[in-house]
């Protein structure tokens, strides 16, 4: 497993951990209650099952609603102003941003920014198709053609038009969901397994280490669609801007594999799974399928 495969599970977890914390002390202070566990000692499966929805639910939604100013902060955007005073370059990227996202049905233009990363790469994001950001990196530009460049963003751009954001998003909070009610379950009957005056103890701690564990085995689910998704993309890019600058991207994509993203140039993780090209890990955990694989359906097309 990669490093930032490793930090988007670690990053979820905590975001989890943290709501868990803060529920359980907002409950302390009102005298809401945090048992799950009814008089007769059964386990009080809608209790669980409301509490899981919230936390899961809400981290990811949280998480939605920051992710375009998070990535404008974290990759330092600079956000090109259509009306502004605009480099050749930049008024460039700005057209064709533009022009293909009316071309797949948009009525609100993204966003559209450059950051300063000799990184070989690309990523949309945002709460909504309304709000949206597509940005490319100063490394993209500087070594792709023309075609290999509007093909890159035609990807973006798809991404942006099947609301890849909003259904990541619900993913990762169904997900979520099962992992907080099912660690609480579990770790309910390993605190049976101890002294009563343990128990409490047992059962904080086994939610966390099972809350860590199955949320390595969500991420393989949230990895997989995320893999269906690039290829979705890829279609939709095609459908754009044509199979030829479509292909023509992923191959000088794959020229420049090792500068997919540059190593302590900045953390990226919070836009790692929206970017157009990922780097190393393991397939199951990866958020990108292999470029031969994503150039050779689209040379099936």
């Amino acid at each position: 497993m990669g490093k930032r495969t490793l930090l988007l599970i670690a990053t979820n977890i905590l975001v989890m951990i943290t709501i868990f914390v803060v529920w359980t002390v907002i409950a302390n202070f009102t005298g809401i209650g945090t048992s799950f566990v009814t008089s007769s000692d059964s386990i009080n499966f809608i209790s669980i099952g409301v509490f899981s929805l919230i936390v899961g639910f809400a981290g990811s939604f949280i998480s939605l609603a920051m992710s375009r100013w998070i990535a404008k902060k974290m990759m330092k955007v600079k956000v090109l102003d259509p009306d502004g005073q605009l480099s050749v370059q930049e008024r460039d990227i700005v057209e064709k941003v533009h022009r293909l996202s009316r071309a797949a049905g948009l009525t609100h233009m993204p966003e559209v920014g450059i950051y300063a990363s000799p990184e070989v790469n690309a990523f949309a994001t945002g709460p909504s198709k309304k709000k949206s950001l597509v940005a490319v990196s100063q490394g993209l530009l500087t070594n792709m053609d023309d075609d290999a460049v509007e093909g890159v963003i035609a990807h973006e751009v798809a991404h942006v038009a099947n609301g890849d954001m909003v259904t990541m998003t619900l993913l990762q909070g169904v997900v979520n969901t099962f992992v907080v009610f099912f660690s609480r379950i579990v770790a309910i009957l390993v605190s049976r397994l101890v002294r009563e005056e343990l128990a409490w103890i047992v059962q904080f701690a086994a939610v966390i280490v099972f809350q860590i564990l199955f949320s390595i085995l969500g991420s393989l689910v949230v990895s997989a669609y995320s893999r269906h998704r690039e290829y979705h993309a890829d279609r939709g890019g095609g459908d754009l801007a044509g199979n030829d600058k479509m292909a023509h991207a992923l191959r000088s994509l794959k020229a420049y594999a090792d500068r997919a993203q540059v190593k302590d140039y900045t953390d990226d993780t919070a836009v790692q799974t929206m970017k157009i090209s990922g780097k190393g890990g393991l397939k199951l955990f990866s958020t990108h399928p292999d470029l031969d694989d994503r150039i050779a359906r689209l040379e099936r097309r």
